[in-house]
């Protein structure tokens, strides 16, 4: 199913970047850019894809697939650009008598802006914003904890791997360790994405548990279930990492903290969703104060049902791209930020990395929640 989408989506993207590259350039100039898009889509992806596939040991360096993977948002950006163009220039022209002019399709052709300014912006997605972490900082009212401030910090979706390392996993937790309001650091699944790095990035959690005066609390996601779920619940029942799989814990300073496993079972997601989460608040006192730390951004509905103070999300990475704060492929029912309902608010993180490396209007995050 995987390789049909992309075999669509690759289809989609040729003929858009072709139709595009012929209202800029003729003749010669058209068959190098169709050439182009061509050998970028069918030998770049599909290539990459059936070379790992036959040499599944195959190390492919990952400056390869950055680069594969920023050409190919330039090739989409470029036929987004032009396209907005020829609108703008046909609602300008919208209701005016303008004489035929053979030359009149050409008119875009005058300046390299399109495909320079789509480069340039998939350059910067793929080589600056993706590494580039920002804090985002949220009040959220919390009467029943009294009038001191408890802060927890989020993190999600590190995707450990080709584009995240170990070493890179180090740096985010330091920095993270280095803010002063921290008590507990929330960990929402899909970390550990590599066998080759994941009990070496356990290690490392557990290092920094004492960082932080309530420790580390993680949930899983679906990808620690693709990566030898059984190894990785192994190394972490030897740390002190607080693992919540549909369980809750009461704080020391009287919040509970509950945490749900991943729904693996697709015809049943819904259902077993709600099963587990059931699990997870059976034991949390009614009226109790509560955070919960879920992986799909659907457990915001069960928190808020439940009346869960606040529920920590993350799986979507906010979409990986947006536009003036918002995710330009919307394709899940909460994407990123804040949501509230009611006295219940909900969190969707936009993740620390990504399996497709570039973002743009989109950067990876440190999420900081004070409950007071």
């Amino acid at each position: 199913m995987f390789i049909l989408i992309l075999l669509v989506v690759l289809a989609l993207a040729l003929i858009w970047s072709i139709s595009a590259a012929r209202h800029l350039w003729r003749g010669r100039k058209l068959r190098l850019a169709s050439a182009f898009f061509i050998v970028l889509d069918l030998g770049g992806i599909i290539g990459l894809l059936v070379f790992a596939a036959w040499l599944r040991d195959m190390y492919i360096p990952a400056p390869v697939l950055v680069t594969v993977a920023v050409l190919f948002v330039a090739q989409l950006i470029f036929s987004a650009l032009v396209s907005i163009a020829l609108l703008i220039r046909f609602l300008a022209r919208r209701g005016r008598a303008v004489p035929f002019d053979p030359r009149r399709r050409e008119l875009l052709a005058k300046s390299l802006l399109y495909p320079v300014a789509a480069t340039l912006l998939a350059a910067y997605g793929g080589a600056w914003e993706r590494q580039h972490t920002v804090i985002n900082r949220y009040a959220i009212p919390a009467p029943a904890l009294g009038e001191r401030p408890y802060t927890i910090a989020q993190i999600s979706d590190v995707h450990l791997g080709r584009f995240f390392s170990v070493e890179d996993l180090r740096a985010l937790l330091e920095r993270i360790a280095a803010l002063p309001e921290v008590s507990l650091l929330a960990v929402t699944g899909d970390i550990f994405d590599d066998n080759r790095q994941n009990e070496a990035a356990i290690r490392l959690l557990d290092e920094y548990v004492e960082r932080f005066p309530d420790g580390i609390a993680f949930c899983y996601g679906n990808h620690e279930h693709f990566r030898n779920i059984a190894a990785i619940r192994k190394y972490l029942a030897d740390t002190r990492v607080l693992v919540l799989e549909n369980a809750a814990v009461r704080l020391p300073c009287g919040l509970w903290l509950a945490g749900v496993d991943y729904p693996m079972d697709r015809p049943r997601f819904t259902e077993q969703r709600r099963d587990y989460h059931a699990l997870a608040l059976a034991q949390v006192p009614q009226g109790a104060p509560c955070v919960l730390l879920a992986h799909h951004p659907e457990c915001i509905d069960d928190g808020a049902e439940s009346g869960v103070l606040l529920t920590l999300t993350g799986h979507t990475h906010g979409g990986q791209f947006g536009i003036f704060g918002l995710p330009l492929f919307p394709v899940f029912r909460y994407t990123r930020g804040l949501v509230r309902q009611g006295d219940s608010y909900g969190y969707v993180h936009c993740g620390n990395g990504s399996w497709f490396p570039c973002r743009i209007g989109c950067p990876p995050e440190i999420a900081l929640f004070t409950l007071k």
